[in-house]
């Protein structure tokens, strides 16, 4: 917890249900702009509430400002944030509650459509109770144009990051400030749609204690992390490493060709026994998303939400940098050692949808990572219809207008894999493998017995080579024997893979690549059938 002296800090401070002291915006404004950097937008706050108010509005909107020192329950400005800079949005709690009004939304818009216009990356601190109830109507609109602004700005694929401090509710929760990029929320801040009271008030009831916590709502994956105020210019600044396009290359070496032609299988009719590759991707010690990222990637980033509020443990998305690319990365999980496999359910395909999404409007590429045994089977999925999310993933990933790359990393089988599968470039690991269902799923059908399970996966054409004959993987690279054996040498040749396949891929001309994915999709009904 962040407990500032409220002179001292620079500014008020609010207190959350328990007692807990929250900074306000002129202490966070020091806190994370570098020193003498801040450049205050205050022209802006020259009209309508501020001139209009009378009776008792005017004399809070007088108290307010003599309080806070601030015009209105917003700071505006240019900034920069360890080195970089940014357009910032600071809320005041202690401005009647950060309520939104139409001063406020002027000033808050008028902040976003220059940071568009000079192409910026905005960091929105918001802390408010919603609405300015002395407005009415008039206010209550102004998330209208306040969401339109900040949609605008996303479009023209730049960042927009959120940091949501004690309290922040209602139509600014509703609207601007759920769309951020990456979502970052204060220590014991209470986040929710309606406020205790208000809830109270209109239903008669209390919500559950803890309910609306940010701790909470990181852990129910509907924001991204709980950072303190002092850690968020470090924090802000290593979201926007990813976001703000600085490190993309588009040439390759000499070197790096040499070094990732070292690392493939050439020959497309390698031996490899497909049910000897089954049994070696369902090795509990094999490198799975976590450990590729650790030792494939130059850096990488986890981002906890998935916009729908359903966590998934066994689905992640990160952003991270390969060689110096930055990218969107989702994939499947490996269990820990002793747990069971993990399946694709509804949540993660939410968790999807939000990298595809947010690769698409920040224009990065994106990898998806196959590693998985199936789709979840039970009741719940059937209820929530987890056919159609299915279907509706694998034609985000068949259009996506982002670069995608997808790399099978070990077990592929069914729905849990082919929503994912679709991209510009498919990379196999040797022993990865993809198929309608695990082999004994498919001896069940075939045999009414799990026994043929061999059988079935040598016949089905299931391994990379088969794959890679197929025209559905471009490059398959090696193990050597096996990725268990040789962990982080794998990663780093997988790694290497990557970075090399996405430097093409980001150089490329959209509507051909596009074109060049759709033909290739298409083609696919043209294959025979299985060759002994």
């Amino acid at each position: 917890m962040i407990p500032p002296d409220p002179v001292t800090a620079g500014g008020p401070v609010a207190r959350d249900l328990g007692g807990a002291l929250h900074i306000g915006a002129h202490a966070l404004l020091e806190l994370l702009c570098d020193h003498g950097t801040f450049e205050p937008w205050d022209d802006v706050l020259t009209y309508h509430a501020l001139e209009d108010a009378s009776g008792a509005y005017a004399e809070a909107l007088a108290e307010a400002r003599g309080r806070t020192g601030m015009r209105e329950a917003v700071a505006t400005g240019l900034a920069r944030i360890r080195g970089r800079q940014v357009v910032l949005v600071v809320s005041e709690f202690g401005f009647l509650g950060g309520s939104v009004g139409v001063a406020y939304a002027r000033a808050v818009c008028a902040a976003v459509e220059t940071a568009t216009q000079r192409r910026l990356p905005i960091v929105a601190a918001v802390a408010s109770g919603g609405t300015r109830m002395q407005e009415g109507t008039a206010a209550f609109l102004q998330m209208l144009p306040l969401t339109a602004a900040v949609a605008t700005h996303k479009a023209a694929g730049l960042p927009y990051l959120v940091y949501l401090r004690h309290p922040t509710t209602g139509g600014v929760l509703a609207s601007w400030g759920s769309l951020g990029h990456v979502t970052f929320a204060e220590p014991g801040a209470m986040i929710g749609f309606l406020g205790p009271r208000v809830v109270e008030a209109l239903r008669g009831q209390r919500l559950p204690t803890g309910i609306q916590s940010a701790e909470t709502l990181v852990g129910t994956g509907v924001v991204d992390a709980v950072v303190r105020a002092e850690d968020l210019a470090e924090a802000l600044d290593r979201a926007l490493g990813y976001l703000d396009g600085s490190g993309r290359r588009v040439r390759r070496s000499p070197s790096d060709a040499l070094a990732v032609e070292q690392g493939r299988v050439v020959d497309s009719r390698f031996p490899t026994d497909p049910w000897d590759s089954v049994q070696r991707t369902r090795r509990q010690d094999r490198p799975g998303l976590a450990e590729l990222l650790r030792h494939g990637a130059t850096r990488a980033m986890s981002l906890r939400g998935t916009a729908g509020g359903e966590p998934e443990e066994g689905f992640e998305v990160h952003l991270a940098t390969f060689d110096t690319t930055d990218c969107v990365v989702m994939g499947h999980a490996r269990p820990l050692p002793g747990s069971a496999d993990f399946e694709l359910g509804p949540n993660a395909l939410r968790r999807a949808v939000r990298a595809i999404e947010l690769a698409t409007e920040l224009r990065l590429p994106l990898v998806s990572v196959l590693d998985t045994p199936g789709a979840v089977v039970s009741a719940e999925a059937e209820r929530v219809g987890l056919a159609r999310r299915l279907a509706e993933c694998l034609q985000r990933m068949t259009t996506a207008s982002c670069p995608t790359l997808t790399v099978l990393l070990g077990q592929g089988a069914g729905g849990g894999a082919l929503p994912l599968f679709p991209a510009d470039t498919v990379l196999a690991a040797r022993h990865a493998w993809l198929a309608p269902l695990p082999p004994e799923g498919a001896s069940a059908i075939a045999h009414r017995t799990p026994a043929h399970a061999a059988e079935m996966a040598r016949a089905g054409a299931i391994s990379s080579a088969h794959l890679r004959r197929l025209g559905a993987v471009d490059v398959v690279v090696d193990e050597r024997p096996d990725a268990a054996d040789e962990l982080t040498a794998f990663c780093q040749r997988m790694g290497r893979e990557i970075a090399f396949q996405l430097v093409d891929l980001v150089a490329q001309n959209m509507e051909k690549r596009m074109g060049r994915r759709d033909r290739r999709i298409r083609q696919l009904t043209g294959i025979g059938l299985p060759q002994d």
